[in-house]
C-alpha cells in the first residue's frame, strides 16, 4: 500500500510516500481502507521533533491521526462494527490507503468521508480545552485564532453551551466566524482594545501560538483562564500548554450528537492527495485556514 512518512525530523521536504506493508487489526482495534485523513497542526510538529509528551515518535514513523474510511477488518474483542461499516476516527499513520484505528464511531447521516475525517482530533481538543479553562454559560470566552478546525469546533460547542464567544481571525474570514455564532474581530494592532470594545472576557484560548499570551493574560486578568494549544513557550508566563488528549471515544459520541442536531459543521478549505503531504503541511503551518485540511488517497 502507500503510505506516507518519514525517517528524520525536519522540514516539509522530509515526507516521503512510499510502498509499506499494511497494517492489521490487532485485539480492541480495527482497519479501515481510508477514504479522507484529517490534516491536524500536530502532525507537522511532530514532523519537525518538536518534544510533545504524548506523541513519542520513533523513526521511521508515518503521519496523521484522523481518518474515516470503510471497515475491512475487525480485530478480537471489537463489537458493533462489522466490516463494511462506514467509520470515522484516531488512529496512527493515517496518511496511507489503509490504517489501524483505536477509537471510532460511526459517520453520521449525510457526511461524506472527507468531511467526518476532519472531526476527531479537533472536537476532543475543544472539548477539552473548554473544560480545562473552566469557562461556564452565561460567561465570555475568547479565542485568538479562531477560524481553523479547532477554532470552528470550539465557537460551535461554546455556542451549543450558552458561551458568548470573541473570536480573533484575519479579515477575510470575519464573516465565517458570524456565521458560527461569534462575535468577530482582526488581530494585528489594536486588537487588544477593539476587544475590549466587544465586552468582559472571562476565559481565552490561544489556537494560533502567535505571541499572545501576555495580552490574553492581561484581558482575563488571570493566566489561570488562559489555556494554549500552540505556544509552547505559555508555560513560563504561568499559563497551561494543554497537548495531553482526552477520551477520543467520548469525544467521537458528542461529536456525532453535536452533527446529527445541526449544531456542529467545520466545512473542509481543501484536499490534497498523498503525494501532496508536503504541500499540505505547509499549508497547515501557514495558518488563515477556514475550516479543516484533509489528505485523500
Amino acid at each position: 500500500m502507500k503510505k506516507v512518512s518519514f525517517a528524520e525530523f525536519g522540514g516539509p521536504d522530509v515526507l516521503r510516500l512510499i510502498d509499506a506493508e499494511e497494517p492489521h487489526a490487532g485485539p480492541g482495534r480495527i482497519r479501515i481502507a481510508v477514504r479522507a485523513a484529517g490534516v491536524n497542526p500536530v502532525d507537522w510538529r511532530i514532523r519537525e521533533g518538536q518534544k510533545l509528551g504524548a506523541h513519542p515518535t520513533e523513526l521511521l514513523s508515518g503521519v496523521g491521526q484522523d481518518a474515516a474510511g470503510v471497515v475491512d477488518e475487525v480485530g478480537e474483542g471489537v463489537e458493533g462494527v462489522e466490516v463494511g461499516d462506514h467509520v470515522f476516527g484516531e488512529g496512527s499513520s493515517t496518511y496511507a490507503e489503509f490504517a489501524v484505528l483505536s477509537a471510532w464511531a460511526r459517520t453520521p447521516e449525510g457526511l461524506t468521508f472527507e468531511e467526518a475525517a476532519g472531526y476527531p482530533s479537533v472536537v476532543e481538543t475543544a472539548l477539552r480545552i473548554i473544560r480545562e479553562v473552566g469557562v461556564q454559560p452565561g460567561q465570555t470566552l475568547l479565542v485568538s485564532g479562531a477560524s481553523g478546525g479547532v477554532g470552528s469546533a470550539v465557537l460551535q460547542i461554546a455556542r451549543d453551551r450558552g458561551i458568548t464567544v470573541i473570536g480573533t481571525a484575519g479579515a477575510a474570514n470575519q464573516d465565517y466566524l458570524r456565521s458560527l455564532g461569534a462575535l468577530p474581530t482582526t488581530y494585528g494592532e489594536g486588537w487588544v482594545e477593539r476587544v475590549r470594545q466587544l465586552g468582559r472576557v472571562d476565559a481565552a484560548l490561544d489556537l494560533a501560538g502567535t505571541g499572545v499570551i501576555r495580552e490574553l493574560v492581561e484581558l482575563t486578568g488571570n493566566p489561570q483562564k488562559v489555556i494554549t494549544i500552540a505556544d509552547l513557550g505559555a508555560p513560563g508566563l504561568g499559563v497551561r500548554f494543554s497537548g495531553v488528549p482526552g477520551s477520543m471515544p467520548a469525544a467521537l459520541a458528542v461529536a456525532a450528537d453535536l452533527i446529527s442536531r445541526g449544531k456542529l459543521h467545520i466545512p473542509v478549505e481543501k484536499s490534497y492527495t498523498l503525494a501532496e503531504a508536503a504541500a499540505a503541511h505547509i499549508d497547515s503551518q501557514a495558518g488563515h485556514t477556514r475550516g479543516r485540511r484533509v489528505m485523500v488517497p
